[in-house]
């Protein structure tokens, strides 16, 4: 299960981003998730996906 809160989102979502997945797609895939709910939550705080970093900047 994913954090609601987006700031624990964020910090949750990049380090799994860092350590365990090569991208966003992977991770949603892996983990059941809906990418568009992950990116609304964090754009929310003003945080967008990076492709080249591979995390929400």
């Amino acid at each position: 299960m994913i954090p609601k809160d987006p700031v624990t989102l964020l910090s949750f979502i990049n380090l799994k981003l860092r350590d365990y997945y090569t991208n966003l797609d992977a991770l949603c895939d892996d983990l059941d998730t809906d990418r568009a709910e992950i990116e609304d939550k964090l754009s929310s705080i003003d945080y967008h996906y990076d492709k080249e970093k591979n995390q929400f900047v």
